[in-house]
């Protein structure tokens, strides 16, 4: 039987994204004033809300996590209609959201003592756990049942991470992560955290001077990955796991930062590769797109006319008779 997916919206699921996936989300409060409490992505969106924090610099906005009778609402309908649910929930350790989650469970079975209800901590946060809850809907799309699709989420939920930085450190010093004079310091260098969220915990990566530096601090880690890989079966997935970023938001950000998008910087860096193996070796055209990845010689062929305007073995022919006349 299919199950239903629910998540508090601390997984930073775009509204328009949660709906195509099928996914309900139990919002949080967030409120930039004392007493006005807006819900996370029906008051307010999650866009808006980064907006609004960019905005007010020095203003901290304060959240509160779902009650219980928000996740009941969700969880009723379903036990209803005899639909199992799970529901993946912010880590434990940085909000309550997942005891009000459990706590409307236990209610929920005791109306409907054949519900079947599984509450998960994500152990992640934010895009993370939107990751997290993406790989939920790919299971169900695979046919698995509820308990099976916990077992394999369980399994994976270890090898979360992300990676990001901050425009500055105001909101780590608030947070106690960092001491008030290291905060004013650093933004008066401007420099950069880099910050990982590995383990359920958040750890330094580095710092940089400038957020266009600490931006192209990751672009430079994935090309430098691709240039040590390029041979490989190298896809975006693979790369976007390198630098812990969602596959999908890498891709728009390789390319906005690199200037291409990522398959057209691959077959630049393997075609500059084949390039040296057509000057220097007898190579056939198969055994170097081989080589440098492609994945059969007319591929490797019909990307180098693109790029160059000519056959690689016109580009052989042409090099090595100039090299005979000089």
């Amino acid at each position: 039987m299919k199950f239903q997916i629910v998540s508090d919206s601390s997984c930073d699921l775009p509204k328009e994204r949660a709906q195509e996936l099928g996914v309900d989300i139990v919002p949080f409060y967030v409120s930039f004033e004392e007493e006005n409490y807006m819900k996370e992505g029906v008051d307010i969106s999650v866009e808006d809300f980064y907006q609004m924090m960019a905005d007010r610099a020095g203003t901290f906005p304060k959240t509160s996590m779902p009650s219980v009778q928000d996740y009941v609402d969700v969880f009723e309908k379903y036990a209803k209609d005899g639909v199992p649910v799970l529901c993946i929930c912010l880590n434990a350790a940085f909000s309550g959201s997942i005891q009000s989650a459990m706590n409307a469970k236990n209610q929920i079975l005791e109306d409907y003592p054949e519900a079947q209800i599984e509450v998960v901590d994500s152990e992640e946060v934010t895009a993370l756990q939107g990751m997290f809850v993406e790989e939920a809907c790919r299971l169900r799309g695979a046919e698995l049942d509820l308990k099976e699709a916990v077992k394999l989420l369980e399994e994976i939920r270890p090898t979360g991470r992300i990676f990001f930085t901050t425009n500055d450190l105001d909101y780590l010093q608030h947070g106690g992560r960092i001491g008030r004079a290291a905060a004013t310091i650093g933004n008066v260098l401007k420099i950069k955290p880099m910050i990982e969220y590995v383990n359920k915990e958040l750890v330094s990566a580095g710092v940089s001077r400038g957020r266009k530096k600490s931006l192209q601090s990751v672009i430079d880690k994935a090309k430098a990955y691709i240039e040590n890989h390029y041979d490989e079966n190298l896809t975006l997935q693979v790369l976007a796991d390198v630098v812990h970023m969602n596959q999908y938001y890498f891709s728009s950000f390789f390319k906005k930062n690199a200037g291409e998008n990522f398959k057209e910087y691959l077959n630049r860096v393997r075609l500059q590769h084949s390039m040296a193996l057509l000057m220097k070796t007898d190579m056939k055209a198969y055994e170097i797109a081989a080589r440098v990845g492609f994945k059969d010689a007319r591929n490797f062929s019909e990307n180098f006319q693109r790029y160059y305007h000519e056959t690689p073995n016109e580009f052989r022919k042409r090099r090595r008779d100039a090299a005979e006349e000089s």
